[in-house]
């Protein structure tokens, strides 16, 4: 009966210690990084380069993400948008065929997300661009990808990196969609102090991204 008992405390103990490894891992920046993180591209309904379109022609982010500058999220290009010039340009393309489809239906297209944050963190992006943060902090040369990818996994630990010291990744406001800027570490402080920014303990707050 005891040898039982022991037995039965011995599994239960190994599964409450089971569980709690679990919890640690899931909820670290380790974890969160490694399920976030895509290393690949993903694939889209429509083949739309980044590189050619961004990179190529010198598209601001701004034409297709309209809502970056003001809204939590960056926003997908509606159909009407594609349209706007491939009413002209290679009309007919097969490449094109989904976004023809689209705007024939009022359907609108359907993209697979490339960023996807865990529902416990909460990110603005107007809020960064104003303060100016460029798009390539965080995701990285999209001019230069044919096809978008997550170039690093954003864990708690790399964003903090930015908010314990964020003089150093800072940029003058008309520098934010300028992918090959590189910020200026004596220019940092005085854009600190211009946009206002909080100071690092307030920026590092649990509150600041957990709401």
């Amino acid at each position: 009966m005891r040898r039982r008992n022991r037995r039965v405390k011995l599994l239960f103990w190994g599964a409450v210690g089971g569980v709690f490894a679990l919890l640690v891992v899931i909820f670290s920046g380790v974890a969160v990084g490694a399920f976030e993180q895509r290393i690949l591209p993903v694939d889209q309904p429509v083949p739309f380069s980044h590189a050619f379109h961004a990179g190529g022609l010198g598209l601001s982010c701004r034409y297709c993400h309209a809502a970056v500058e003001h809204a939590p999220y960056a926003g997908l290009p509606p159909t009407e948008t594609c349209m706007t010039c491939h009413t002209f340009v290679k009309p007919n393309s097969p490449n094109l065929a989904l976004v023809r489809r689209s705007w024939e239906t009022g359907e609108p297209l359907r993209w697979n997300r490339v960023i996807n944050l865990p529902d416990f963190v909460y990110f603005h992006h107007g809020a960064h661009v104003a303060k100016g943060v460029g798009c390539a902090e965080c995701h990285g040369r999209v001019d230069q990808m044919a096809v978008v990818y997550q170039p690093q996994a954003f864990t708690m630990k790399f964003c903090l990196s930015c908010h314990r010291q964020p003089e150093a990744r800072l940029r003058p406001r008309e520098q934010v969609f300028n992918m090959a800027y590189q910020p200026d570490p004596e220019l940092g402080p005085k854009l600190k102090a211009l946009y206002r920014i909080r100071s690092a303990e307030a920026l590092t707050s649990c509150n600041t991204c957990h709401r």
